[in-house]
């Protein structure tokens, strides 16, 4: 791999072809206001070929929060044990999860729930701090909530809680949380700095996350689009609650690093994400890809057409995962992956065999809801660098 030299502030390595990336993540950090504390890693037919990072204090083994990227760990998970025939997707929640019936959820099946069907994307009243942290707590809130509408009928984002939905289903099956066999089949065999549920010992490396720095205009934008406590938009994320989250002090929060909820709380950097994604769809090390073609067809792909209740994003879903290639469109209709709450991005994309894990410490503008600008060029610049070699 090639040195990065220039600009100085920009560190790391690229392989020969993919010197683009690094002149283009250089342009982007140059041009921003403030110091985003980024990190930029992409694998290409289960190799490293692009590993770049800038920030004070900020290098490519520093930890941070990565918010919903997590989901996208969590549900790889669910796709490993669909593709056993340990979970069946066409089967009713309320077949493993007795108490999850009430309220007129009890036809809603595992497709559906991966849908963000479900209409339970917070609880009356709001979660408290300790309760985000912890999955089971939150389940065991949801499985008595009344959806905001009918489930399986339309869908929108379960900010907060998916993870501990789709959760409770494989606790209930296996006998085991999410964490612990996410750490067992994926993380640990591939030494991935992708963490659900941050070990102590590992709290030196961690970077706490960096709120946003607004502009007049920005802040008039931002004042403009907060959501009224009691919208659909405002109890997925948690504004109903007696003391409304604040996204910052939630990740920087040692209890919730910990405890690693599977919706929002995992802890890693750019080389963890990417190396998950590309262990997911190549051969890493020597290992198979973790899920098969049809796997991934099931999974991937667009499933939720039409409009989210919650973001107002048109065509957001597959399955856990969220569709890219409509706002990416030079990615493969199998693309799949996350955004986190910062800015942050990550997804592989089976059709040029990259796998792509963007991480900022610091929010962008706009913020809190989804991948920041950035990675549109960014991304791209990778796809076209992986087509020329």
């Amino acid at each position: 791999m090639a040195n990065a030299t220039a600009p100085t502030h920009v560190h790391g390595t690229v392989s020969e072809g993919f010197e683009d990336v690094r002149e283009e993540f250089a342009a982007f950090v140059a041009g921003e206001r403030h110091d985003p504390g980024a990190q930029l890693v992409a694998y290409h037919r289960g190799r490293r070929v692009v590993d770049l990072w800038a920030g004070e204090g900020f290098d490519g083994d520093s930890l941070t929060g990565v918010y919903s990227i997590t989901k996208g760990a969590a549900h790889l998970v669910v796709a490993l044990l669909v593709q056993d025939g340990v979970l069946e997707l066409d089967r009713e929640v309320s077949s493993w999860w007795p108490e999850f019936a009430a309220e007129g959820k009890d036809r809603l099946t595992l497709r559906e729930l991966l849908c963000h069907k479900a209409g339970l994307v917070g609880v009356d009243g709001g979660f408290t701090t300790g309760e985000l942290a912890d999955d089971r707590a939150m389940a065991a809130r949801l499985a008595g909530q009344k959806p905001l509408w009918e489930p399986g009928a339309a869908y929108g984002y379960h900010a907060f809680v998916i993870g501990a939905l789709t959760g409770e289903v494989v606790r209930r099956v296996t006998g085991r949380p999410v964490r612990e066999l996410y750490e067992e089949r994926v993380r640990a065999p591939y030494g991935l700095d992708f963490y659900v549920g941050l070990p102590a010992e590992l709290e030196p490396r961690w970077r706490e996350v960096l709120p946003l720095v607004p502009t007049r205009e920005q802040t008039e934008q931002l004042l403009a689009r907060a959501a009224a406590p009691d919208s659909i938009r405002g109890i997925a994320f948690n504004a109903n609650a007696a003391r409304p989250t604040d996204l910052v002090a939630f990740a920087n929060s040692r209890a919730v690093r910990a405890l690693g909820p599977t919706s929002s709380g995992g802890v890693g950097n750019a080389r963890g994400v990417a190396g998950m994604y590309a262990a997911a769809i190549c051969t890493v090390d020597g290992r198979p890809p973790l899920l098969a073609p049809a796997t991934v067809a099931e999974f991937a792909g667009l499933r939720t057409p039409g409009p989210d209740l919650v973001t107002e994003q048109v065509d957001h879903f597959g399955l856990g995962f969220e569709y890219l290639a409509a706002r990416y469109p030079f990615l493969g209709e199998d693309s799949f992956g996350h955004s986190g709450a910062t800015g942050s991005l990550g997804f592989a994309d089976p059709a040029s065999e990259v796998a792509y894990a963007y991480v900022r410490r610091r929010f962008a503008f706009p913020s809190g809801q989804g991948a920041s600008p950035e990675n549109d060029r960014l991304a791209q610049s990778v796809l076209r660098a992986a087509a020329r070699v």
